[in-house]
Formats: C-alpha cells, structure tokens, sequence
C-alpha cells in the first residue's frame, strides 16, 4: 500500500503540472478521454477503464466467474488473487497497447470495479454485477479485491481500483437517470454504506464513482451528503471522485435540479465530483466565469486526478516501478486459468440432491442428455462487463471432455429459445424443440437440464437486448417455456439434474418438486463448463454458497422503488425463503464445534459471554471434515440482536477452509464491539444493552437451513450491561 509521504508527494507533482496549465486546458484533462498536452510532456489517457471479473471489452484476458459467482466463494483469500491476476492482465495489456500508441477506452490502468452496491432486489438487472445482499460478505471481499488490483508497493499502484456507484443505488434500471432513492438515516448506514466505508478506509480504493440516482433528493454525483460531507470529511477519502458516465447531464435533463449544463457542472465540482465520464466538463470554464465555482476547486479536483496517474507511475519519472517489468506475455498464462477454473469450481453451488444423486457413475451411464438454452450458450458462461477468452468451454463442452475415451454418448438439445416461445418466426408448433427434448430424455440414462437467464436478459438498461428493455427482470420465474421445458423433460421418468446459470435469484420450487438434483452455476466463466463437469462426476466437491436469498414463489417481494430494508434479504425478511443466504451443500460433511470463546485474550467461562465496548471476542472452531471427499468449508458466525428494531441476525465473521477427508483443523474468528453494533433512527452506531446471540456453523442458523442441512449450528449467548455509542 503506498505510503503518505508518497502520496503527498505525487499530489505535489500533479498541483505542479496544474499551474502550467491553461484554464482550457484543466477542464479537458477533467473528462474521462483527456487529450495529450505535449508541451508538458503529458500523453492522452483514457480513464474508463472496466475489471469486474478481469479486464473487460479490451480483446484477450482472463474471463473469471461474474461477480456474483466470485461472491459465491465466500473465499477473501480468492479473491485477492483474482483481483492481482486482473490488475497484472491490465499492467500487460497497457503496455502493450499503449507500446504501439493505443490510448483508447478500455486501455488504461484506472479500472472502474468493483460494483459494491447491495443486491437487494432480486429483480434488479445489475444485480450479479455485485457481491451480494450482505454489506458484510461484500465488504470483506470487496477490499481484498481493491487490494489486489492496487498491489502491494509502497511507491506505485499496480492499478487504480474504483467503488461504485456511491450510493443507494440498485434500480429499477429504467428509471435510473431521473430516481429518487428514499431510504432512512438507519438504513444508509446499515446496509448501503458499510462497504464503500470498508474499501476507503481500509483498502485505500483510489476512486469512487458516483451513481446516476439522487439519494434522498441529492443527486450523487453532485451530493454535498455523500461526496463530501461522508466520504471526504468523515471517512478521509484521499483519492478522485468520478461521475458516472453523462450522470451530469441527468442534473438538468431529467432530475430538475439545475436548469442547464452551467449549473450543473458547478454543482458536480463544488461538491468534490473530481472526474467526469462524459464531455460536459467543458462548461466549467463558463460556471467559473459566472461565479458558479472557483479556478482554485478546479485545480484542486485536477490535481487529485492528475496525482493518481502519478501513483500508477504513468506520468513523471517511474523508472524504479517493477510494475514496468510487466509485458503482454502475462497475458492469458496457464496460471491465470488454472486460478480461473479454482474460482469456478469454488463459485457452484450444490442447492439440492436427492438420494446422492450426485456425483454420477460413469459406470452406471451409457447415454447423457444436455438439454436446454443454456447448454451450449457462452453468454450464459459470463455476464457483462467482460473480456474476451481464448477459449469458452460451455456445459455440453465440459460433459463432452470429461466423457472423453469413457464411451458414454452425449446427446443435446435446446429444447426451446431462451426467452421466445420457439426457435424461429416460422417455427411451429409453439415449443417446437419439445419433442426432440423428450426424445432425447427417452434415450438417455440421466438428463442434465440447463436453464435461466444470460446477460441479454439481465443487466445495464441500455446494454441488455430482450423485450423487457431495462435490464430488469420483471418476475423470478424461468422466462419464455423454460418452466414448461422443465416440466416436459421432468415428466420422462429419468433422473433429472437441473443446472441453472443466472446472476440473480430464480424461482427453483419446481426444480426442487420435481428433479434429482440442483444446482446453481450462476455465471461461472470462461472456464464454467469445465468446473461444472468435473462437480458432476466427482472430481471435484462443490462448495459455492449463495450470496443472495432465494425466494419461493409463495414469498412476498416488496415494490422495486421502495428503499426500504423492511421485509428484504435474509437480514430483514420475516418468511420462510426457499433457499437461504449462506446456503450450499457439499458431497462431504462437515463438522464444527466451538472449542474456546475468549474475551480480550481470557477465556471465558461456561454461560453468558459479559461483553463491553472494546472488547475483542475470539472464537476457536474446530472443523472436522467428516465425509468421503475433499472440500472446501465455510465457517459463518451470525449475531442476532434479542431486542427492537434490529435486523433477524447478520454475518459478521467468516472464514473458507479446505480439508481433505478425515481431516481436522482449528480456526480463529473475531467479534469486535462494531460486530455487536446496532444503528439507531438517527444513522448513530451504538453497542446495546441486552442480550444478543451468536451462531457458528455451515451456514445461517435459520429454520429453513435447518431443514435443508439437517445441521443445526452452535451457539452462544453475549450479554452486553449498558448502551453506549461506538
């Protein structure tokens, strides 16, 4: 991480350029595509640069799990290395590209993930663009993520990360450029601010862009709230604001809060908006005239934007940058895809398997049947914002390889189109693939049926292609005749083992009713066939957990527009859901067993834990893998406060543990007073009187997770004497 001094130093390099330059000049230099000033030995750079699951829409690079496959891992560890490869793919990707004078969009070094805005809608198209519905899973991977990207030296950033989009920002997407999110002072704090927090204060994120919202009547690319009284005054942001892109434009062309460009650009500086993605910054010139802002705010937000070019040893003197050492050659190495196929592998998860189902004997299987849109579909390997692979190996592609030389026949079947109800204009009947399904189910000894969405359906309004045009979903059920495919191929009497690739939350009641097994791919990658492939013969373990909540179709979604946190994710819903947060089954067991709690160090006796502020709580947990199989374990500690107005219990620890069969291992994970912390009505964090509960286990210590485990997990009670403010 680089140092103060250092960073002291590139900003007074950068305010140095600043006073050579021209009043024209700053202002171009604050759009994302600032041009070459030669006569300051400054080149053109672009800004807008994309990594959300490696580097994006550049040609070759590691094509890693969609976001919310990477959040599925539940692995820290994981995604920092995700993170590094990323950020080395970037470093060889601009040398390259810059070495024979491409200095385009999506070339540079300043990269603009990771998306940290909470998933709490599952409706919401961006969605699998995140880490999930929990601020506390996406904090922790968030940060090692950012800390990938940005490296480790002490004088240079290997690559500039960038949070976004600050903040309450999670749909509808359609109407995104004119919305209000309305959400309370407790809800703020509880859920949408705790990870951009997390990534300034301790990842030292570079950059945070702005979303395209307002936020209880601000806009927040020019939100005195956000931008400068949160982010700048309270938490010490040290790095550059950016807008999202033509956000600025939205202040006077669809949120009515300026009356033209002038204004707007004035408001987006005075409150501490940096950068802008967009080619409205020129207007500052004459928002400078006017009165509207100052020369000296102007150069003091190029200078920010300026110094961070200066930490990534792009302008000035870097010859003592081993980042430079970086060529194309790091480009799609064997090591990054073999951390691709890991991170597949650990992103699937397991949602139901009837009688050991899985993992399927060769021995047992003359014929398999792949069925369904999503078999062969590369789309549905990636999600948005990504690059290009080498290679693409599908559902039908990973079957194929791992039935190699086995003699086993492969036979496939669309089934029906993704979304439409048959696979061309001229097709007839409606469901015009059904027969072939079922005829290939007739000929099979296990069906593997593969459904859900891709990024057409899901996604950035503007970028998806489908009729529902927003990006948004408009309801959880399989589109188009998926639901009825499912039912026809489930009706043949063979074992059934329904895959479904999608970034968001799906209704699988019929899934679970009526196939032999379930599983959740999400997007799991280039790599994703392969890694399912070697899950359903047994190769490998799963071991995925789902990042969001899972709703039956008997559960009760709130309005889209409504910010409210009543009633939504696992830490506020008061039904039953179908599969839970934190969920996910292994073809091993597990066992964890609390051995020591200890306050500040003391073992604590049996009984009720006394807790106070400042104190640290460490739990030992010993984790025995049980089973026949190798795999990966995930030890969550839930805290659940016993009194009003507090959220049903909320993960605040966790940690991912790899056993082979037999073996045992002891972990330590700890508590500190934030974890017990609750936010009052006023956004206030306080540590309050009364009793709360801690849960350790495999998975959340709910009812239906109990169900579906047949696990129960241990816990614990902590007793905290007086209400104090944290």
């Amino acid at each position: 991480m680089i140092t103060k001094e250092r960073m002291i130093e590139c900003r007074e390099k950068a305010a140095e350029l600043v006073g050579q330059m021209t009043p024209e000049e700053k202002v171009y230099q604050l759009r994302h595509g600032a041009p070459a000033i030669d006569r300051l030995g400054i080149p053109s750079y672009n800004y807008w640069n994309e990594s959300l699951h490696g580097v994006a829409r550049a040609g070759i690079a590691t094509v890693f799990p969609q976001a919310i496959g990477l959040a599925a891992t539940f692995d820290e560890d994981l995604l920092e290395k995700v993170g590094d490869t990323v950020s080395t793919e970037g470093r060889a990707k601009y040398y390259g590209q810059f070495k024979y004078g491409d200095h385009g969009i999506y070339k540079g070094l300043t990269f603009w993930a990771p998306n940290i805005n909470i998933f709490r809608d599952p409706r919401w198209g961006r969605g699998h663009e995140t880490y999930g519905e929990d601020p506390f899973l996406t904090s922790r991977l968030g940060v090692r993520f950012v800390k990938g990207i940005q490296g480790d030296d002490s004088k240079y950033l290997k690559a500039a990360a960038c949070a976004k989009h600050f903040a309450v920002h999670s749909g509808p997407e359609a109407v995104r450029h004119g919305f209000n999110a309305v959400c309370s002072k407790q809800d703020l704090r509880e859920t949408y601010l705790p990870a951009f927090k997390a990534l300034v204060k301790e990842a030292r994120v570079e950059a945070v862009m702005g979303a395209y919202n307002r936020t209880n009547g601000e806009v927040c690319c020019g939100s005195k709230t956000l931008l400068k009284d949160i982010l700048r005054d309270e938490w010490g942001f040290e790095g550059h604001v950016t807008s999202d892109c033509w956000a600025i434009k939205d202040f006077h062309g669809n949120h009515g809060v300026t009356k033209n460009p002038t204004e707007s650009v004035a408001l987006a500086m005075n409150n501490g908006c940096d950068l802008n993605c967009g080619d409205i910054y020129q207007y500052l010139l004459d928002a400078v005239e006017k009165g509207l802002t100052t020369q000296e705010k102007v150069d003091k937000a190029l200078t920010r934007v300026l110094a961070t070019r200066f930490k990534l040893g792009i302008l000035g003197d870097s010859s003592d940058n081993k980042y430079n050492k970086i060529d194309y050659s790091y480009v799609d190495t064997d090591e990054a895809r073999a951390l691709n196929l890991k991170a597949s592998l650990e992103s699937i998860v397991l949602l139901d398997n009837k009688n050991n189902t899985l993992p399927l004997d060769v021995s047992k299987i003359k014929t398999i049947g792949v069925i369904g849109p999503n078999a062969d579909n590369r789309k549905a390997l990636v999600g948005n914002y990504e690059g290009t692979a080498s290679e693409y190996v599908t559902v039908v592609d990973g079957i194929r390889e791992a039935l190699k030389g086995t003699g086993v026949r492969v036979m496939v079947s669309e089934g029906c189109h993704l979304y439409k109800d048959k696979m061309s204009d001229l097709s007839e009947p409606t469901g015009d693939r059904f027969a072939e399904a079922k005829s290939v189910c007739e000929h099979s000894d296990v069906v593997v049926l593969c459904v859900g969405l891709d990024a057409s359906l899901e996604g950035e309004e503007g970028d998806t292609g489908n009729e529902y045009g927003s990006g948004d979903k408009p309801n959880l059920y399989l589109p188009g005749l998926q639901g009825k495919l499912l039912e026809e191929v489930t009706s043949m009497g063979k074992p059934v083992i329904v895959v479904c690739l999608a970034g968001s939350a799906m209704y699988l009641d019929k899934a679970f009713e009526n196939g032999a097994a379930t599983v959740l791919a999400l997007y799991p990658g280039a790599q994703g066939g392969r890694a399912l492939a070697q899950i359903l013969f047994g190769e490998k373990s799963p071991e995925g957990k789902l990042p969001i909540t899972f709703y039956s179709e008997k559960n009760t979604l709130p309005d889209s527009t409504d910010y409210s946190m009543k009633g939504r994710t696992y830490r506020y819903m008061t039904e039953k859901p179908f599969y839970p947060f934190g969920y996910g089954l292994s073809y091993t067991s597990f066992k964890e067993t609390i051995e020591k709690v200890e306050i500040n160090g003391q073992i604590t006796p049996a009984g009720v834990v006394a807790f106070k502020n400042g104190d640290v709580l460490d739990i030992s947990v010993n984790v025995e893998n049980t089973g026949k199989y190798e795999g990966g374990a995930t030890v969550q500690v839930y805290v659940s406060f016993e009194g009003k107005d507090a959220p049903v219990r909320q993960l605040k620890a966790l940690k991912k543990v790899r056993l082979a069969a037999g073996a045992k291992e002891t972990v330590k994970l700890s508590l500190t007073d934030a974890s017990f912390g609750l936010f009052d009505e006023e956004g206030i964090l306080k540590l309050n009187k009364g009793d709360y509960i801690v849960s350790v286990g495999d998975s959340q210590p709910d009812e239906r997770s109990e169900e579906l485990t047949g696990v129960v997990c241990s816990t614990f009670k902590v007793n905290v004497a007086e209400t104090v403010n944290i």
